[in-house]
């Protein structure tokens, strides 16, 4: 990535940052945890966008990133190493904690180019996590396609659980097709936890069709998605997608992520996905979104 450092704050109080490469215009707020407000192509919509200055919070936002866990942490605690701990709610009156802490928190500007962005928040130990840790996302858009990577980096003097993601939503129009291929998928019990491993075939079919809130494993090739407008191709070093078809909505979503929900209470969360962060070490995952104009 070609993009010079910059001193925090320089963009602005919003830490509002856009970049152009070719059609392709992309906003980030870093200040609303460190998310895209918004894509396009020319003044068309790629993901559900909003623009800089409009965007009020993360969860109205294109997409943000799931760190250090991704969808549901069951009931606000977990056992880690011997030791109980609890996080604060953070999502209504959700009775989980969701999505993690870095989409509830601002994010600093450390680097940005023409095309390019990096962004970085560091956490300290607080009621919504316990373990001190520093994420960096970075942004690269070219004139069909963008990257990002996450790279979370333990700093805690004892090891961690870490899992992350990312929560991108998507305009849900009149033709809007999704093909999926993956191997299995977690039903989730009446408290939206995942309970049982089925096994699955791809999916395919128009989205508003489908009826999805559900991890699913063995995720194996792009995710296509295909409406009137544009043909995306959405892939990831990451195995695992969280898949959201709100009937009532006009989006849905697709997320890439590293892990099972609630993989820390799982009976073997490593298989699950969720890693073991020594101090000092890092675990790095990307997602690309190749855009074509049908």
């Amino acid at each position: 990535m070609n993009a010079a450092a910059v001193a925090p704050g320089r963009f602005g109080r919003d830490h509002a940052v856009e970049l152009q490469a070719g059609d392709l215009r992309l906003a980030l707020r870093a200040d609303l945890g460190g998310s895209i407000a918004g894509l396009w192509h020319g003044g068309t919509p790629i993901l559900r966008s909003t623009e800089s200055g409009d965007l009020a919070t993360a969860r109205q936002s294109a997409c943000y990133p799931l760190v250090p866990y991704s969808n549901r942490l069951a009931y606000q605690r977990f056992r880690w190493q011997g030791r109980d701990y609890t996080t604060a709610t953070n999502f209504d009156d959700n009775p989980h904690s969701v999505h993690g802490v870095g989409w509830l928190r601002a994010w600093e500007v450390v680097a940005q180019s023409a095309t390019s962005a990096v962004l970085r928040y560091r956490h300290t130990p607080d009621a919504h996590w316990p373990f001190a840790f520093e994420v960096q996302q970075a942004f690269t858009l070219a004139p069909h396609s963008l990257a990002v990577t996450l790279a979370v980096s333990n700093t805690a003097d004892t090891a961690q659980p870490v899992g992350l993601g990312w929560h991108p939503y998507f305009p849900k129009r009149e033709r809007s097709h999704l093909h999926l291929e993956v191997s299995h998928r977690w039903d989730p019990n009446e408290a939206q936890l995942p309970v049982s491993k089925v096994a699955q075939a791809e999916i395919d079919g128009d989205v508003t069709q489908l009826a999805f809130d559900h991890c699913f494993d063995g995720w194996h090739s792009p995710a296509r998605i295909v409406d009137e407008v544009f043909s995306l191709r959405l892939s990831s070093t990451l195995t695992r997608l969280v898949v959201y078809t709100p009937g009532n909505k006009a989006y849905f979503c697709v997320e890439p992520v590293s892990h099972v929900s609630d993989a820390i209470h799982g009976d073997d969360p490593a298989a699950l996905g969720l890693r073991t962060l020594q101090p000092g070490q890092t675990f790095e995952a990307s997602m690309r979104l190749d855009v074509s104009v049908r």
